[in-house]
């Protein structure tokens, strides 16, 4: 008993990780408008906005993947070890974001600015859709096969193995391609609600208001296809630690099962709607982004909790079923989860960092006077 407390408490704790992330990636959303019909000074208001924030979205990626490798090794191997062209153009498009912010302004830039603005495009677009793409596995399945028998295979001791194009074949998947693309409109919803309240420009602030109302309209269409696609999706149950048993529906049992997360689900998608439905009706209003983004959270994390609650396979092999995740085969140890969990107190004071640290960067509102960083 002790040993699942602690895979659901780390499990709810990667979930708040992950929700945090998709937040977040209004950073990328809004990267992606820098080539649309802006004036130059508007595309120096977009990159003085985002550049306050955008090293939270790489290190809270970073502390993601961490916190997973930690107290779900097994699936780290797994996906991280298997899948790597995946996750190389992952962080190969975060890469590109961080050289992007440092040098577009530098003295002495050969490439000028607008081959930077190309990159941050490039990791707007690739980071949110791909690790759309990366989530989606976690509901629609993956190409993989598992056999602990092989560590001790001296010639070749690798315990997961994957189809040849190793995390490529993801993406041609519709239904991940679906939920990729759905994140991307969020992220640019939100960036377009995040910039509303950060920039002080009337003018500017009537096109991020429209921004937000398409950008989100296009969102709730495309989340509501995900979401149809989801509950109508058969998952892996587990039935005992080495068996899986295919289920029609799984979803929607889980919904349904997990009452709880349901409620924060539904409370999620409504403060969204909110948040997007108040900013295109209320033209002096702009906490739109307070709304959407606690409502982004809490669907986040009931989607995890759909993932991997209610004896779930969190990553369904589509090539074995034996084969396949869930919090109780692929944890750490109960001694390595619980020291963890000891360390893991801090994070409330980390959080709280960050909100002092955020609302002293926002203190002071975006101008058209404003130099990029």
């Amino acid at each position: 008993m002790e040993l699942e407390y602690l895979q659901n408490y780390w499990w709810l704790l990667i979930a708040v990780l992950g929700s945090l992330l998709v937040f977040l990636l209004f950073v990328q959303g809004g990267q992606t408008m820098l080539f649309q019909r802006f004036t130059e000074s508007q595309r120096t208001m977009i990159i003085s906005s985002l550049g306050k924030k955008w090293e939270l979205t790489f290190t809270t990626l970073v502390v993601f993947g961490g916190a997973f490798f930690a107290s779900f090794p097994l699936f780290y191997s797994t996906s991280f070890g298997g899948a790597y062209w995946l996750w190389m153009l992952i962080l190969f498009s975060f890469v590109l974001q961080a050289v992007s912010y440092e040098f577009r302004r530098k003295p002495g830039n050969i490439f000028g600015t607008r081959t930077y603005d190309a990159f941050l495009l490039i990791n707007g677009c690739a980071g949110c859709i791909l690790l759309g793409v990366a989530v989606g596995m976690m509901f629609f399945g993956a190409e993989f096969t598992v056999n602990m028998g092989n560590i001790l295979d001296h010639g070749s001791p690798v315990i997961s193995r994957w189809a040849p194009t190793h995390g490529l074949e993801a993406i041609l998947c519709w239904k991940n391609l679906l939920l990729g693309v759905t994140v991307l409109m969020l992220a640019r919803t939100l960036a377009s609600l995040y910039m509303l309240n950060d920039i002080a420009d009337d003018a500017f602030g009537a096109r991020l208001r429209r921004q937000a109302t398409i950008n989100g309209a296009v969102f709730v269409v495309l989340f509501l296809a995900f979401l149809a696609v989801l509950l109508t999706q058969r998952g892996l149950t587990q039935t005992d630690p080495d068996t899986f048993r295919w289920t029609e529906y799984k979803y929607l049992h889980n919904a349904i099962d997990l009452w709880p997360a349901t409620i924060a689900f539904a409370a999620g998608v409504a403060a969204v709607l909110w948040g997007i439905g108040a900013t295109a009706c209320r033209k002096a209003w702009r906490g739109g982004i307070w709304w959407a983004g606690a409502g982004t959270i809490l669907v986040v994390i009931s989607l995890f909790c759909y993932a991997g609650f209610n004896s779930t396979a969190y990553y369904p092999s589509l090539l074995d079923a034996s084969s396949s995740l869930s919090i109780r085969n692929s944890s750490s140890t109960e001694f390595t989860l619980t020291v963890m969990s000891w360390v893991s107190v801090i994070v409330p004071f980390v959080a709280a960092y960050i909100i002092a640290a955020w609302r002293k960067m926002d203190s002071v509102k975006v101008t058209a006077t404003d130099s990029a960083h």
